[in-house]
C-alpha cells in the first residue's frame, strides 16, 4: 500500500497576516489533508499597532505582545522559532538560520523594514519603532536622558529635544503619545516642562498625507496646543550623533542637537524576498490578484512585502494591519481550494472599514464607516479597532487578556 505524503504549508512570520492565515488553515484544513508550519524570529507575536504606546513608554512593552503558542492549535499547527534566511523558490525549500524546511505552499508574511532611503547616519544613530525590543531601547533611552539632565554640571538642554523623522501615521502616534508620556517624566525628574522640545521633521508638504484635511488641521493643533513643533517640506540630510542636518527646499542646512532622534518616515519590504530572487520593488512583490507571486504559483505574499494596487487612484494601498489580515484570510481560503483540487481562487479586495489615528490616551481622529470622528469618540474607535484584531486571532480570551477597556 502507498502511502502519499500531505503537502506542507510553511508560513514565514506571525504578524498581523501569518497569523492570521495560520488560525485561517487549522479551522479549514484537516490534519489528513496537510501539514501546517509557522515559522517566526521570536515565541511570542506583537501588535505593531501598538509599539508607539511602549516606546513612549505609556504602555509597558510586555502589553504589547502574547504567545504564539496561546493562539495556535498545536495539534495541527508545526511552530518552529526560528530566523529565515533564504528562499530557495525552485528547490521549494526555505534556509533557516538553524535549519532548513521543505514546502510544497509557502506563505511569505515577514514584516516589513525601515527604509533610511541612503539618509547618511540614520542607521546608525537614530531608533526606529520596529518590534517589541526597540521600542523598549527608545523607551529606556528617553528616560535616561531626562533622569540624566540635572546630573550634568552644565545642563545640555539639547538632551531633552526629541526629534520626529516623519508625520506618517507612526510618527504621529507616537508623537501623541509623547504628549501625554513628557509631563509625567518632567514631574518624577524634576525637570521644567519648557525646556522640552519635541520636533516633527516631514520632508512632505503636509502631516498625514493623504488623510481628510480636516481631521489633519484638528491633530495638528492639538499636537501643536502641547508643544510639538512641525518642520514641514524639511528634508533630513544627515544623522550624526549629536541630532540632524536639514534643509528646506534649497535654504542653507542648519543643524538640531537633539539627545533622541526616532526615524518613522518609511517602510520597505523584507530583504529576504529580494535576497531569494523574488521579483520586488524596494521588497515588495505586486501580487497576483489571488495573491501569489507572479511566476510562482506554489508562493503567497502578504502583509508588508505585498504590493496590491488601489485601481481608483492607481497607487499602492498602504501596508496596514486592517490590510494585511484581510490577506491572511483570503490566503487561507485559496491554499484550502488548491489542496481540495479547485481551480478558482478568490481575488484580494480591500474592505477598507474606517481608518482611526490615535493622538495620545483620549485624543484621535478618524474615518469609520465613511463618518469623520474626533476626540474622545475617535480614541474610542481606536481601542474597539485594537481589541477586534485580538477578538479574530484570539477570541474572547485573548481580548479579556490583552484587550483596551479604559476607553471612557
Amino acid at each position: 500500500m502507498i502511502t502519499l505524503r500531505k503537502p506542507r504549508i510553511v508560513i514565514l512570520g506571525a504578524g498581523y497576516g501569518g497569523l492570521m492565515a495560520t488560525t485561517r488553515l487549522q479551522k479549514m484544513i484537516g490534519v489528513n489533508e496537510a501539514d501546517i508550519v509557522l515559522v517566526n524570529k521570536h515565541d511570542y507575536h506583537y501588535e505593531t499597532t501598538w509599539l508607539h504606546e511602549a516606546s513612549a513608554g505609556t504602555m509597558h512593552h510586555d502589553r504589547v505582545r502574547y504567545d504564539i503558542r496561546d493562539v495556535i492549535d498545536r495539534s495541527k499547527v508545526n511552530f518552529i522559532q526560528d530566523s529565515v534566511v533564504e528562499i530557495k523558490t525552485e528547490e521549494k525549500v526555505v534556509v533557516l538560520e538553524n535549519s532548513q524546511i521543505d514546502f510544497d505552499y509557502l506563505v511569505v508574511a515577514l514584516g516589513g523594514e525601515p527604509e533610511t532611503f541612503g539618509i547618511k547616519g540614520l542607521k546608525e544613530f537614530a531608533f526606529s519603532i520596529v518590534n517589541v525590543n526597540a521600542a523598549r531601547q527608545i523607551r529606556e533611552h528617553i528616560e535616561y536622558q531626562f533622569a540624566n539632565y540635572n546630573n550634568e554640571e552644565e545642563k545640555r538642554d539639547e538632551r531633552l529635544t526629541i526629534v520626529v523623522g516623519g508625520a506618517g501615521f507612526t510618527g504621529i502616534e507616537f508623537l501623541g503619545e509623547l504628549t501625554n508620556r513628557i509631563p509625567e517624566l518632567c514631574h518624577e525628574y524634576d525637570l521644567d516642562f519648557h525646556k522640552v522640545r519635541l520636533v516633527c521633521v516631514e520632508a512632505a508638504p503636509m502631516v498625514l498625507p493623504g488623510f481628510d484635511p480636516e481631521l489633519v488641521n484638528y491633530a495638528v493643533s492639538q499636537l501643536e496646543r502641547k508643544g510639538v513643533e512641525f518642520m514641514l517640506g524639511t528634508a533630513i540630510k544627515e544623522c550624526t550623533p549629536e541630532g540632524i542636518l536639514v534643509a528646506k527646499g534649497e535654504e542653507e542646512v542648519k543643524e538640531i542637537k537633539a539627545g533622541t532622534v526616532v526615524w518613522a518616515a518609511g517602510v520597505r519590504g523584507n530583504s529576504v524576498i529580494e535576497k531569494s530572487g523574488i521579483e520586488a520593488m524596494r521588497g515588495r512583490v505586486k501580487v497576483q490578484p489571488d495573491l501569489r507571486a507572479p511566476g510562482h504559483d506554489n508562493i503567497f505574499i502578504i502583509g508588508d512585502s505585498s504590493l496590491v494596487i488601489n485601481e481608483e487612484i492607481n497607487r499602492p494601498y498602504p501596508p496596514t494591519a486592517q490590510i494585511a489580515m484581510q490577506q491572511g484570510e483570503v490566503c487561507a481560503r485559496n491554499i484550502t481550494a488548491i489542496i481540495r483540487n479547485k481551480t478558482e481562487l478568490e481575488s484580494f479586495k480591500p474592505d477598507i472599514k474606517g481608518t482611526v489615528c490615535s493622538l495620545g490616551e483620549d485624543d484621535a481622529i478618524g474615518v469609520v464607516y465613511g463618518k469623520k470622528v474626533f476626540g474622545a469618540k475617535a480614541s474610542f474607535m481606536k481601542k474597539m479597532v485594537d481589541n477586534r484584531a485580538l477578538l479574530m486571532i484570539g477570541g474572547p480570551s485573548l481580548v479579556l487578556k490583552k484587550g483596551k477597556f479604559n476607553i471612557l
